[in-house]
């Protein structure tokens, strides 16, 4: 009787044990809550939240009819034409707009479409689509042309120092290539796709 009450005692404490064996491995485990989540957070804060910054969200087109819509719900873009079928009215003679048609046929400048509308200001706003992002602005810096606006997958030139003003709100940056024409301090600066260059909220008229 003896040894079956000891064998009894026995298995009890070797199960009472074990329990409290797995009660602190799951303690263990969750000493900073869950560790998988707990890795999985600090991944994501890794990403976006650790002091890195964020780059800007700039905004998208799929094409020439999405540019216009974007640029009139914060400046305006009127009568919308082809590239070449500005260059052929007679509105070249007064008002010539950005670049030309010889700029699309170019791979450099991966320039996919180029259109032109008004502001109602009656000038002339360029719209380019682009293919290749990094070309563009790779030509731009090479070839010394100035600044313009910037967003995901597109570019704009505006035809009036008030449209430029009307699109300080539009989310587009400027892409500044300028390095002897430094920007005013107080303005957000991020590196381009080119060495070289940034885009800035700083807007040039």
């Amino acid at each position: 009787m003896r040894i079956r009450r000891a064998i009894t005692i026995g298995a009890l404490l070797l199960m009472s044990a074990s329990l409290t064996a797995c009660g602190d491995d799951g303690d263990a485990g969750n000493s900073d809550g869950d560790g998988k989540s707990s890795a999985s957070t600090s991944k994501g804060a890794g990403k976006g939240g650790s002091g890195e910054s964020a780059s800007t969200e700039l905004p998208e087109a799929s094409d020439m009819a999405s540019i216009a819509y974007y640029l009139n719900e914060h400046a305006s873009c009127l009568d919308l034409k082809t590239g070449v079928e500005y260059d052929d009215s007679n509105y070249t003679d007064t008002d010539p707009a950005w670049g030309d048609e010889n700029m699309t046929q170019d791979p450099a400048w991966g320039i996919k479409e180029r259109a032109v509308c008004m502001d109602k200001y009656n000038d002339a706003n360029t719209l380019l689509l682009l293919s290749d992002m990094k070309k563009f602005q790779t030509s731009i810096k090479e070839r010394n042309y100035g600044s313009i606006l910037i967003g995901k997958d597109f570019a704009v030139d505006p035809g009036d120092a008030q449209t430029v003003q009307e699109l300080k709100t539009s989310g587009l940056k400027t892409l500044h290539c300028y390095a002897e024409h430094p920007i005013p301090s107080g303005y957000k600066q991020e590196p381009a796709l080119v060495a070289g260059c940034v885009l800035t909220d700083y807007y040039d008229d």
